[in-house]
């Protein structure tokens, strides 16, 4: 077992729906066979990444295959019968009870988060009432298990999961919390802002979407077809004749269809966003290194000689008071492996049947890119040898 201060790295999980997770599970395997593995002290996962980083952070990786391979659509979010009003969402959310019956009680794996030596942070997104907002508010919730309850870290995790364009939203507490992709996909900027994280090793799902199938409209409007007599029900193939036409011409068919491209815009834009405010950060980092050094090495030069050591320790304390937006001046060392689902990739719409070859190849692929990542990226398992 490692010890506390030996743990100064930590792992970051996006979210990315069923084909993240078998990806990050991958990525999982692969690092847990590396020197950079036991030096790992927090994990960072929103979504997908919130249910994988609580397997890893327990070390129960071998069980969250299994529970992978036995998993299908329906065990984590089942359509609604087309009778029903959308006014409950659009699928029964399936999956806290599924994880109940397979990996273990939300609470007890709270518990069981709380006693690890690995502290799990994950995000969700704040969609309670807001009457008094003063414009600060910027609804991100985020959850540590080394600071929470038990009960509280359960439910935040199968928040982070309730994917909100499809599922009502979750309860925690005193709000109302749904997928943390909407405000924080990919939670990069959470680990860099730790002052004892040195290196990060992270995961960044790419989604990729095939295009709008409109085959269950043609089927839906041919078996209305029969009763197209009916004024309600011709009124209906009306709408579903429009709707094929949007889709052909590439436009949402109907409105869900809308609200999960925003969905789509919103977690892709976000998690571009926090990749690129990770690299800025770094390039001012090492640019006010640079400069200092510059600044520094200057003044001192100009200086008598009687005065230099003084000046440099002057000058130094200075920059060392000096407050900016990143909290430590050090390099992060940092990997991201990024990946798509390829063609063995699931409907993101949970749809369809959910084989055992592609599970197995989506989990290879994670494995393999990680691999090729850390053969362009030596530096990292440098860091956790020297930490």
């Amino acid at each position: 077992m490692s010890s506390p201060d030996s743990r100064d790295a930590a792992l970051v999980l996006s979210g990315g729906g069923i084909n993240g997770v078998l990806l990050e599970l991958g990525f999982l395997k692969r690092l847990r066979e590396t020197s950079f593995w036991p030096r790992v002290g927090w994990i960072y996962g929103t979504s997908a990444g919130a249910l994988s980083g609580t397997m890893a952070a327990l070390d129960r990786l071998d069980d969250l295959e299994t529970f992978l391979f036995s998993l299908r659509a329906d065990d984590v979010f089942r359509p609604r019968r087309m009778w029903q009003l959308p006014l409950g969402g659009l699928h029964d959310y399936t999956l806290p009870k599924t994880i109940a019956e397979r990996i273990g009680d939300p609470d007890a794996l709270g518990a069981d988060l709380a006693a690890s030596e690995i502290e799990l942070v994950v995000f969700a997104t704040d969609v309670s009432e807001h009457l008094d907002d003063d414009g600060t508010q910027h609804f991100e919730l985020a959850y540590a298990s080394h600071s929470v309850d038990p009960e509280t870290m359960g439910r935040a995790i199968l928040a982070s999961a309730a994917v909100s364009a499809l599922v009502f939203p979750i309860r925690i507490g005193d709000v109302i919390a749904t997928d943390g992709g909407w405000v924080r996909n990919f939670p990069l900027e959470h680990a860099a802002a730790n002052r004892s994280v040195k290196a990060i090793a992270a995961f960044r799902y790419l989604s990729s979407y095939e295009p709008t199938d409109v085959a269950f409209l043609q089927r839906l409007r041919a078996r209305l077809e029969r009763f197209r007599a009916v004024p309600p029900v011709r009124a209906l193939l009306a709408e579903l004749r429009l709707a094929e036409e949007r889709a052909r011409r590439g436009e949402p068919a109907h409105y869900p269809e809308l609200i999960i491209r925003l969905m789509r815009v919103a977690i892709a834009r976000n998690t571009v966003l926090e990749e690129r405010l990770a690299d800025e950060r770094d390039t001012s980092m090492l640019e006010l290194h640079r400069l200092r050094e510059e600044v520094i090495g200057a003044a001192v030069a100009s200086a008598p000689q009687r005065r230099r050591r003084r000046l440099e320790i002057e000058l130094r304390e200075l920059f060392s008071d000096a407050h900016f937006p990143f909290r430590h001046d050090h390099r992060i060392s940092r990997l991201v492996v990024r990946a798509t689902p390829g063609e063995e990739g699931f409907d993101p719409t949970f749809r369809g049947e959910w084989s055992d070859e592609s599970k197995r190849a989506l989990i290879e692929r994670g494995y393999r890119l990680t691999d090729e990542e850390l053969a362009r990226n030596p530096e990292l398992l440098e860091v956790a040898r020297l930490g």
